[in-house]
C-alpha cells in the first residue's frame, strides 16, 4: 500500500488510457480528474496514484496486491495496453521468500510493479 504518488506523463490522454486498462485488475479506476491534465486513480474511493501532464523522468511505483493471480492479471493487462515487459510475474527471493512481483514499463518508461507478499 502507498499513500499516494504522482507521475508526470508526456501524453496525458495516452497515459490515462494505459493506466485505466493496466490498473483495472488491481481494482483501480479514475477517482478524480482536473482540467484534462491530471487524474487520480484509486481502488477504494481515495486516489493514491496520480498522473499529470509535464516533464517526465522515470520513477518506480509498487502497488500491493492481495494475491499472485492479481499480479499476473496486472501484468497481462499492462502488456495488452502497450506496456513493455520489465520483469514477468514471478518470485523474487532476493527480496524475501514470498515476494511475488511483476514489472512493466509504462509509455514514458516508468517502472510500474504489482507485488504480493503473501505465500503462494
Amino acid at each position: 500500500m502507498i499513500d499516494h504518488i504522482g507521475v508526470r506523463v508526456s501524453d496525458y490522454a495516452h497515459s490515462k488510457r494505459f493506466y485505466e486498462t493496466a490498473l483495472k485488475p488491481l481494482g483501480y479506476s479514475v477517482i478524480m480528474e482536473f482540467d484534462d491534465s491530471v487524474a487520480g486513480f484509486g481502488a477504494s474511493g481515495t486516489p493514491d496514484f496520480w498522473i499529470s501532464q509535464g516533464p517526465t523522468g522515470p520513477v518506480h511505483v509498487a502497488i500491493q496486491s492481495a494475491d499472485r493471480a492479481t499480479v499476473d492479471a496486472f501484468y497481462a493487462a499492462a502488456i495488452a495496453a502497450g506496456g513493455r515487459d520489465n520483469g514477468a510475474p514471478g518470485l523474487r527471493p532476493d527480496y524475501h521468500p514470498n515476494y511475488y512481483g511483476a514489472f512493466v514499463l509504462d509509455p514514458d518508461g516508468n517502472n510500474i510493479e504489482a507485488v504480493c507478499h503473501q505465500p503462494g
